[in-house]
């Protein structure tokens, strides 16, 4: 752990937090086999010895066809239809990994809701209003960030909404 990284500086993720003033922890951790039955974000939770409730992941839908952002805890899952209800939609349905790594410039398991190729509307889930800080991706497997959800909220314009199921 440390607030800069030689590794992870590079990525579009800290570039755009580096650019808006936001400063953040960063944590590195060792992404060896993937358990596939716990996926990258409770993996990561394990690797750095973190509550689940706090470590995010960035997930993409398509919400009445409009690409978006849901960032939820890794202990649960997204409701796709909370999800379109936070946005005032009819209808959400998961992104194909492809697309959702064509659009945003990240491989599935490093995925930040900071610096994509396009940026989409994002929602995040109101639980991390209980914590100080959460961590999300910091743009690659391996790199998290921990930033006060109040500042990830502000400089992605993002919409609070309980979008957890699970």
């Amino acid at each position: 752990m440390s607030d800069r990284s030689k590794r992870g500086a590079s990525t579009p993720a800290l570039q755009a937090l580096a650019r808006a003033g936001v400063v953040v922890r960063v944590h590195e951790f060792t992404v060896e086999a993937m358990d596939t039955d716990l996926g990258y974000g409770k993996t990561a939770a394990a690797a750095l010895g973190i509550d689940e409730h706090i470590v995010f992941k960035t997930l993409l839908a398509k919400v009445d066809g409009t690409p978006t952002v849901a960032v939820v805890p890794v202990a649960g899952n997204l409701s796709l239809k909370a999800l379109a209800a936070a946005v005032n939609a009819k209808r959400a349905i998961m992104m194909e990994v492809a697309e959702a790594e064509r659009l945003t410039g990240y491989v599935v398991g490093g995925i930040s809701p900071f610096g994509q190729r396009r940026r989409s509307p994002t929602v995040l889930d109101a639980s991390a209003l209980q914590h100080q800080t959460i961590l999300v991706s910091g743009g690659r497997r391996g790199l998290d960030v921990e930033i006060p959800p109040t500042a990830l909220t502000e400089l992605l314009n993002a919409v609070v909404a309980p979008i957890r199921s699970g």
